[in-house]
């Protein structure tokens, strides 16, 4: 019996205590009363018009003393904006003329405000900015307000594109897809110069035709995610892998070409699949493949050729080559994906994949550099019944070193322990992990620099390639800001 009065004496002590916050609470009408902002912009950087964007908020907090009472809330511009929000589960929405009324701030006390935008059509080339108030009447009549601004960009927006006949994609203004963009049997699409196209998530390009990519190089072809805003403020999407699925070349395409792209942020970037190898499956030149969720270049018993090109950063291999007949030549093949320690290889060249043969009747790979984080980013996989043949002449390899004077040339081994010169990432002239910013052109403390085996000048102009008088190892020069 004393037991249970001291717990009901306990109980009623602690629920005396506990100061009322809804009778005793004072509401001030006061001008010199006022809310306090987390933020007095909002922004939601460029957004594409017509698409609806991720969602922002902000707080609205009490610090004046006493209890702030607000007669409305309510958008500057009503609905001619495309901005929405919402005030502490309260939609300001059509059928309430999009504002609230009768909100309460109690003194120390805060609410949070949600903020999206589908913007209307600009009819403008360039990003246009966009902008509203939140407008807080106070009951005390000082109106107090919050900046809504985006810039926003018209876009043409494609789903579920089939290309049936050939067609040239050659615009400035962003196109986005959804759904995906195929190219059917007997059929080619070209894309060229500075054209971006912005792929939705789960949104990729299945070519079963042929597909011809003729950026410059002062105008590369992008093809990327389309989203345009941050994940973090120091982190836009578009540096973030796996946002869209990127290019499948199926097995009735042949004769394409990628030449000047910057393909990046995808899933798997580039797929070929196993095809006829008296055939040429892919040229894949002067471009850049950055940042896969998957793999960066995945061929399977094709012909492909990869000359002058930058492949880093990816989930699984950089680069896969099971079977067929492939070169890479004057590239650099990079092995820092920073989301994930259990990454693959920079470079992975075998002759059976998951127990079927399919033999390597030919890889080379002249003047390039292979690195990563690993002490070893080089995977040959061999089965000896099927063909494997393959030659490394002018190399820089981040691998322990094979003694084969027959298929290995002038080749230099990176040595792990060496961090001055050529360990890893201290070959290229900017590394920052910290906001995932990355320049693979060569630093000039790299030992690659004049290690390249000269090639005929007749060479390096029908391919387009740059070249110094003292020729680098993976002297890609293009670098995506």
């Amino acid at each position: 019996m004393y037991k249970s009065f001291f717990l009901l004496l306990f109980t009623a002590m602690v629920l005396f205590s506990i100061p009322s916050c809804s009778d005793d609470d004072e509401f001030t009408v006061s001008p010199a009363s006022l809310l306090t902002f987390s933020q007095d912009t909002v922004s939601l950087d460029t957004v594409f018009s017509r698409v609806p964007t991720a969602t922002k908020t902000f707080w609205v907090y009490n610090k004046s003393g006493n209890g702030i009472r607000c007669n409305s809330i309510r958008l500057e511009k009503g609905n001619q904006t495309g901005f929405r929000v919402n005030v502490d589960g309260s939609y300001l929405g059509a059928s309430e003329g999009f504002l609230v009324n009768n909100i309460e701030v109690r003194n120390k006390d805060s609410i949070r405000v949600f903020v999206e935008l589908t913007s209307p059509a600009n009819n403008k080339t360039d990003p246009t900015l966009l902008e509203d108030k939140l407008i807080f009447s106070l009951e005390s009549g000082v109106n107090q307000k919050v900046c809504l601004q985006a810039f926003t960009w018209d876009a043409e927006m494609c789903t579920n594109l089939v290309i049936n006949h050939d067609s040239i994609i050659d615009t400035t203004k962003p196109v986005i897809i959804y759904g995906g963009l195929t190219v059917a049997e007997g059929a080619t699409l070209t894309i060229k110069n500075g054209t971006t196209l912005y792929f939705h998530e789960n949104a990729g390009m299945d070519v079963y035709g042929r597909l011809l990519i003729e950026g410059t190089p002062e105008q590369n072809v992008v093809l990327r995610g389309d989203r345009i805003d941050r994940m973090f403020d120091y982190l836009p999407y578009d540096r973030v892998s796996g946002q869209w699925q990127g290019i499948h070349f199926h097995e009735s395409s042949y004769q394409n070409s990628i030449n000047f792209a910057d393909i990046h942020s995808a899933y798997n970037a580039v797929v070929c699949d196993s095809s006829d190898v008296s055939q040429l499956k892919l040229n894949l030149y002067n471009s850049v493949i950055h940042n896969c969720q998957g793999y960066g270049l995945l061929s399977t018993h094709s012909v492909v050729d990869v000359v002058n090109c930058q492949i880093t950063n990816t989930l699984n291999d950089c680069v896969a080559i099971y079977g067929g007949v492939s070169r890479i030549m004057q590239s650099t093949i990079a092995q820092f994906y920073p989301y994930d320690a259990n990454r693959g290889a920079a470079l992975r060249f075998a002759n059976s994949r998951d127990g079927v043969i399919l033999p390597l009747y030919d890889f080379n790979c002249i003047n390039s550099i292979v690195t990563g984080y690993a002490d070893d980013v080089v995977m040959g996989e061999a089965d000896s019944t099927a063909y494997y043949n393959f030659s490394f002449d002018h190399c820089m390899l981040r691998t322990p070193a094979i003694e084969d004077t027959i298929r290995i040339k002038n080749v230099i081994w990176e040595d792990p322990k060496d961090t001055v010169t050529v360990a890893g990432h201290k070959h290229f002239k900017v590394f920052d992990t910290d906001n995932l910013i990355y320049d693979f052109r060569l630093d000039s403390l790299s030992t690659a620099i004049g290690k390249a085996l000269p090639i005929q000048d007749l060479l390096f102009d029908r391919l387009g390639i740059r070249r110094d008088e003292e020729p680098d190892l993976g002297c890609y020069e293009y670098v995506k800001e």
